[in-house]
């Protein structure tokens, strides 16, 4: 459920999207296609890693044709320095295939269509809209659920509970906190040794006894 009250989460709004006005990922792509393989790589990986990895894998690669042909013996090379390169490689080939067949080659930009791809769960398909059409979406990846719980705004014991609580919270702006809060995250509210001096919502924080100096 949400705990904080109507007006101390207008004021965490606001902070954050002062602090992180107009932010972007991190992942480096030029299209549509390279962003979802990006989104897709990235799970339990980090946007350095994948940056690393997808020149190679776009310059022999480079769309949803040449993909969806594939070795995936290959494609498993060519990302093995990536978390679970081996489900992602077989499932960034089958998302290839399935947009081929099933939709002319071209990446659907509808929710429900996403999650039908190989390898695109509910959050994947939420960060590619949010990065692609500025959707008013939320995704809960392992930052914003970190940060949104230190920060008392939500006790939810999962990431789908999380997202329900945080739609409720905020109702808007919800792209743009995301990626605030995921920066926010991987910057400063890190999991291990968070620079609670940079912090600038520290009034809200609910955590920050456990990591005073002994």
């Amino acid at each position: 459920m949400v705990l904080r009250t109507p007006k101390e989460l207008e004021e965490i709004k606001k902070r954050f999207l002062e602090h992180y006005k107009g932010s972007k990922t991190e992942l480096k792509y030029k299209n549509d296609y390279e962003l979802l393989i990006d989104i897709i790589l990235s799970a339990q990986c980090t946007d350095k890693r994948v940056n690393i990895i997808t020149p190679a894998l776009f310059e022999k690669y480079p769309d949803i044709d040449s993909l969806a042909k594939a070795d995936l013996e290959d494609v498993k090379e060519i990302i093995k320095s990536c978390s679970f390169f081996n489900n992602k490689a077989k499932n960034i080939i089958e998302m290839a295939k399935k947009v081929k067949n099933e939709y002319n080659g071209k990446i659907p930009r509808e929710h429900k269509e996403l999650i039908k791809l190989p390898g695109v769960g509910n959050k994947t398909a939420n960060v590619f809209l949010i990065e692609l059409e500025g959707a008013n979406k939320m995704a809960v990846d392992t930052h914003v659920f970190r940060v949104t719980h230190r920060l008392g705004i939500t006790d939810a014991k999962n990431v789908t509970e999380t997202e329900k609580d945080l739609v409720k919270a905020f109702k808007t702006d919800l792209n743009e906190l995301h990626q605030a809060f995921v920066l926010f995250g991987r910057y400063i509210c890190t999991a291990k040794n968070p620079k609670c001096d940079k912090c600038f919502v520290t009034d809200f924080c609910v955590s920050k006894e456990v990591f005073k100096a002994k």
